[in-house]
């Protein structure tokens, strides 16, 4: 990797083009999940474990529980800035539903479409947004109050899970009706040549595809997908079994 670095920034330096030494960093994956903590540098460039990139966190296990973990922080954060809100009489209840939905979801949903999530996650999730709606109405845990019946008195028809699993499942189909040239396709789609260690394979991001669209094959979603309609149904079946 040092050796390819140098070869790129002695090519870049024809074009006058330079390595900002400052923002760049070194990320090592592995599959023995060690990930080499020792090498702290590698071309003068700091090797980390994990790292922000357009906003969504990288980390070097490959998974998104990381990132996922942090948009909740985040999204809790940003709900507590708002106290002043929630607390004020003369607001509303569907005013305050609105703008958590406007305000306060999208900070949690951004990249939400590239998330792996197992059910663990799904009920974190979910608990996050019980966790805002209680705090949106004054309801203290000592209340008392089941979530069925908080969600009955919002109105609320479709969980925050649901919404990123039908992120997920739109965005699968945004990439699969683009052209073969498209690197998007030829990410989600492609194959890696070799052989897969021993032990159980962790959950990949097109199971959840394949799991959605009951099918066995991601070319067998994909040929769904390329029809809108069928596919619009599928995500709705999906995200909404009730």
């Amino acid at each position: 990797m040092q050796e390819l670095l140098k070869r790129m920034e002695a090519v870049s330096l024809e074009f006058g083009l330079k390595i900002n030494r400052s923002k760049t960093k070194v990320m090592i994956v592995d599959r023995a999940n060690d990930n080499s903590p020792e090498v702290k540098h590698i071309a003068n460039c700091e090797v980390v474990q994990s790292y922000v990139y357009l906003g969504a966190l990288i980390s070097n296990n490959g998974g998104c529980i990381d990132e996922v973990k942090r948009r909740m922080a985040i999204t809790r954060s940003t709900m507590s800035k708002l106290q002043k809100v929630w607390k004020n009489r003369n607001i509303t209840k569907a005013t305050k539903t609105r703008l958590v939905r406007s305000l306060i979801f999208p900070v949690f949903l951004y990249a939400a479409e590239t998330w792996t999530l197992r059910e663990i996650e799904k009920r974190r999730i979910d608990a996050l947004e019980m966790w805002c709606w209680r705090r949106m109405l004054g309801i203290s845990w000592t209340e008392f109050r089941t979530n069925e019946s908080i969600l009955k008195e919002l109105g609320i028809k479709q969980r925050l899970s649901s919404i990123v699993q039908a992120r997920i499942l739109t965005f699968f189909g945004h990439v699969s009706r683009r052209g073969n040239v498209s690197v998007e396709r030829l990410v989600v789609q492609g194959k890696i040549e070799g052989t897969r260690p021993r032990g159980r394979s962790p959950m990949r991001w097109t199971d959840q595809i394949k799991a959605a669209a009951q099918e066995g094959s991601v070319t067998e979603c994909a040929r769904k997908a390329a029809i809108r309609e069928g596919w619009r149904r599928i995500v709705k079946r999906a995200t909404n079994p009730d």
